[in-house]
């Protein structure tokens, strides 16, 4: 006799995402495994008087979405600290911080991805974080972490901490000085599990049931550990380690793929270059819009490769951080000196300015293009890069088809601006630039199997079959039947490891 289901989820439109184009009204669970998938009436056979029965009610349940790289401990910092985000300029940033320093006592005061560039008024000045207070360091850290303008009283207590070359003037600064503000600020073992938790609530509600979450100085990879053994984690973490961690990473004996079914070892984490909005992505050609500038090396390339070529003989994945088409290419020169990148799948993280030729070096080694859709919000005609690299850079930015045309792993994934998959996947469908454009099935594939396959887990996530991994999430609404506002459908379940994790209300 067949044993119940722990789980079913019958009355709604189960899209597979197999390649089939397959779909079903039902899917059962057991052991937070899919154990089948059929008609509401053969699945109802599974059923008992333990079995937890969701109506799915005519949604549409897909597996669950992979963000195959975020930032988790920020995104907590978004419900802790100010939150910028959606700011319509300097003066409601300043609101905001002023605030978060009335709430607290001492210490910094914070706040996290304000975005100038949807602003008609001025960039955020100095000044205008003086006003917040002159007595304790303020912080309003720009959207791609990448770029932060501080006030003096921080400026002058870390002033011998701050690279030169990375302070620009009016509070602004950039890359390394940006991590002297993280370093100060980190929080210790109680805070960050406590933003943590906050961070898997969010990406629950967004229908996210993986992350591969980059983390540097941070108790995370403890606090993860620490909420999976209390049976308290809803999302599975992939951590990929910064390069500054290689050392402890091997001394520990930790290597790819190690762990347990919700925590699991990743990768070494590198930069090479910085971003677009603090003109620090590495170019071939000078900035439309600073000719004297084409960007910086933050991970030189004699550095990279020693990273890369530690990194791949002990057998870890190297997921390098690389927007512009110069330090494209210098990703791929160390990973193809490795001999096999495919066996090891090394990635490149954004991936944005990539040449046909990067695109052909890519597909022929195996390489994983590692991608933010959501970041075609700076791609339109009169966005940031526009002015950063005018018309025919721009367009020719994040070309996603061309990846899948030229048989390159494509997986999809936040970088927690903000970490949201359908936003990712409505600007995929609904791009800037006809080369930029995505199917609605591309674009959601890219963000689920596309990010099992970047984390080695394509035989067991990514798509509803019998054997995989109970993830799911179910939609208020078809993103086939409403292309043009897929951004505005609401995630109605989650599930993760057949356990339902988020229900709206």
């Amino acid at each position: 006799m067949t044993a119940a289901a722990d789980l079913i989820l019958h009355n709604g439109v189960v899209h597979a995402l197999d390649g089939s184009g397959t779909t079903y009204e039902a899917v059962a669970v057991r052991d937070g495994r899919v154990v089948r998938l059929a008609s509401d009436y053969d699945i109802d056979f599974l059923a008992d008087t333990g079995t937890d029965v969701v109506d799915l009610e005519g949604r549409v349940l897909l597996p669950g979405f992979v963000d195959a790289h975020t930032h988790m401990e920020t995104v907590g910092q978004y419900g802790v600290h100010a939150d910028l985000r959606g700011a319509s300029g300097p003066s409601e940033v300043t609101d905001r911080l002023r605030a978060r320093a009335d709430e607290t006592d001492a210490g910094w005061v914070l706040g996290f991805g304000y975005d100038e560039s949807t602003w008609e008024a001025d960039d955020i000045h100095q000044s205008d974080l003086d006003a917040v207070s002159e007595t304790r360091p303020v912080a309003a850290v720009r959207e791609d972490m990448h770029t932060a303008t501080v006030n003096g009283v921080a400026l002058e207590e870390y002033d011998s901490e701050l690279p030169d070359g990375d302070v620009l003037g009016d509070g602004r600064i950039v890359e390394d000085a940006v991590e002297v503000v993280y370093d100060a600020t980190d929080p210790g073992p109680g805070e960050t599990k406590s933003l943590l938790r906050a961070a898997q609530r969010e990406a629950n509600e967004a229908g996210i049931t993986c992350v591969h979450d980059m983390v540097r100085q941070s108790h995370a990879p403890r606090a993860f550990r620490e909420l999976d053994l209390a049976d308290d984690l809803t999302v599975r973490v992939r951590l990929n380690y910064w390069s500054d961690h290689l050392d402890a990473v091997l001394e520990t004996g930790l290597r790819t793929n190690h762990g347990s079914g919700m925590v699991e070892v990743g990768g070494i984490k590198t930069f090479t270059d910085g971003s677009l909005g603090g003109h620090t992505a590495k170019l071939s050609e000078p900035y439309a819009d600073a000719p004297d500038e084409s960007g910086q090396w933050v991970v030189d390339p004699d550095e990279l490769d020693a990273i890369v070529s530690r990194a791949d003989d002990a057998g870890l994945q190297v997921t390098a951080h690389a927007i512009g088409d110069e330090a494209i290419d210098a990703v791929l020169d160390a990973y193809e000196a490795t001999g096999d990148p495919a066996e090891r799948r090394h990635r490149i993280e954004h991936a944005e300015l990539a040449s046909d030729d990067a695109i052909e070096r890519m597909a022929e080694s195996g390489v994983v293009a590692s991608m933010q859709p959501n970041f075609l919000k700076w791609a339109g005609e009169d966005g940031l890069y526009e002015d950063r690299l005018g018309t025919e850079r721009r367009a020719a930015s994040n070309r996603f088809p061309a990846y899948l045309e030229a048989g390159v792993p494509l997986a999809f994934g936040s970088d927690a601006m903000p970490i949201d998959p359908l936003l990712g996947v409505h600007f995929a469908v609904n791009p800037p630039a006809e080369s930029q454009r995505l199917s609605v099935t591309e674009a959601l594939r890219a963000y689920t199997s596309g990010g099992a396959y970047a984390g080695f887990r394509e035989d067991e996530m990514g798509v509803i079959e019998t054997g995989a991994v109970a993830d799911f999430v179910a939609l208020e609404s078809s993103p086939w039947a409403n292309p043009d506002a897929i951004r505005d459908i609401d995630v109605a379940l989650t599930v993760v490891d057949g356990d339902v994790v988020y229900r709206a209300d």
